[in-house]
């Protein structure tokens, strides 16, 4: 079993927590936070990442590092329920990845730069000739 099975498996079921496929706010967390839009799982992505940090500084002294295992698994189950409901998948995220393996991140920073500037010199160019 690889992590991209475990992944797919997971995501399958938070698939099925949606509203469309009879996920139950009353008896489903996933379906809940569904259920309560975007706010809800997205501040709970924003709260298990800052969890992520405080593990690492907290190991970082001494604490246990596991917490920090068990707080990117939360995070990453957040992100997973984030992908749902945009109808999105981890195996979009993995070749994404893959995408950008050997490839510098300095580079590809760089890259994003250049294609946002480009883009928002298209935009204006395009809103001067209207």
């Amino acid at each position: 079993m690889t992590s991209n099975d475990s992944l797919a498996r997971l995501s399958a079921v938070i698939e099925s927590r949606k509203a469309a496929n009879g996920g139950d706010p009353d008896t489903s967390y996933v379906a809940r936070l569904l259920h309560k839009g975007s706010d809800a799982f997205l501040k709970k992505v924003g709260e298990e990442a800052t969890e992520v940090v405080l593990a690492a500084k907290d190991a970082d002294y001494g604490g246990d590092p596991q917490k920090i295992v068990n707080e990117v698994a939360d995070l990453w189950f957040h992100t997973l329920i984030t992908l749902a409901h945009y109808n999105l998948t981890p195996a979009q995220v993995i070749a994404e990845l893959e995408r950008r393996e050997g490839t510098s991140g300095i580079e590809e920073k760089a890259l994003r730069k250049v294609l946002a500037r480009e883009q928002l010199e298209a935009t204006s160019n395009a809103g001067a000739s209207a």
